[in-house]
């Protein structure tokens, strides 16, 4: 089995030694993303739903650059500092999956990286 590595310019540059996604065996397993913005490379500021569409629409970038769509997600992992946003983060993610959503985890962790307040990343289908 071979894999690819998935880069795109639509989505942050990685801020470590990770690809932004790997595609193998038919599905594209994306790292981690925190609510950055591609083009600054900054945080974006507002609350857990800005945060969430942002990183949303950063893996949908990463994806797109392999062939694929978030429609096609099969696992979401989603890592919150404050469960309290478990509410907002579900509506969000609610929008974004209508049909035949991914299965999914969401876990409180201490910190993230940039003092990040939510990251998330995902496992999809590369068709």
């Amino acid at each position: 089995m071979t894999k690819t590595v998935v880069l795109t310019s639509d989505a942050p540059k990685p801020i470590g030694p990770y690809s932004q996604a790997i595609e193998a065996g038919g599905f594209i397993f994306c790292s981690g993303q925190i609510p950055l913005d591609p083009q600054t490379g900054q945080l974006v500021t507002g609350d857990i739903k800005v945060q969430t569409e942002r990183i949303l629409t950063n893996l949908e970038a990463v994806l797109a650059a392999a062939g694929s769509s978030l429609k096609n997600t099969v696992k979401l992992t989603v890592y919150l500092t404050n469960l309290g946003d478990f509410e907002t983060l579900n509506k969000v993610l609610g929008d974004c999956f209508t049909q035949d959503p991914p299965a999914r985890a969401v876990v409180q962790v201490s910190a993230l990286p940039k003092n990040a307040s939510v990251e998330i990343d995902l496992i999809a289908l590369k068709k």
